[in-house]
């Protein structure tokens, strides 16, 4: 496996991106509410994140694994893990993770962040694992249950 490399904004490798998301993600069709952000996801809209200043990164040729980091003042978000359902459990997901704490230090930051549907329960399990911890229970606009939940690792 190739390590993951960073993706600029105007890499064609972004269109690949967004297939594994789409692939790693469609499981979640039907079970999470509101659907998923993944459906509005558009290579335009990832170029712009990159030059926004935030970070995509992916492994493999093509894309096995991807993550999208954002620099935030207390700490770097994590969005968008994805792994090829072919893939899950060979170590991709903590590799990505490990490169975004790596960026967070690179950065000065003393954290990473992420937010997880709070009906994946198999992925608040996973993050746990992974040394994340629940922070914050936080709802889409317009939902007036939980939808999310927000876990935090300090580095």
């Amino acid at each position: 496996m190739k390590l993951p490399r960073r993706i600029s904004a105007d890499d064609p490798l972004l269109a690949e991106v967004l297939a594994l998301i789409q692939r790693s993600f469609a499981y979640m069709d039907g079970r999470i509410d509101p659907p998923s952000s993944m459906h509005r996801l558009t290579v335009g809209g990832m170029a712009e994140h990159c030059r926004a200043g935030g970070e995509i990164w992916a492994a493999g040729s093509p894309p096995a694994a991807c993550i999208f980091l954002t620099p935030k003042a207390d700490c770097l978000h994590l969005g968008k893990l994805a792994v090829d359902p072919a893939r899950r459990g060979s170590g991709l997901g903590r590799q990505m993770v490990d490169l975004a704490a790596q960026r967070a230090r690179d950065l000065g930051l003393p954290a990473l962040e992420l937010q997880t549907r709070i009906e994946l329960v198999e992925n608040h399990r996973l993050f746990a694992r992974l040394g994340f911890a629940k922070t914050a229970e936080g709802s889409h606009p317009g939902c007036s249950r939980v939808t999310n939940i927000t876990m935090r690792m300090p580095l």
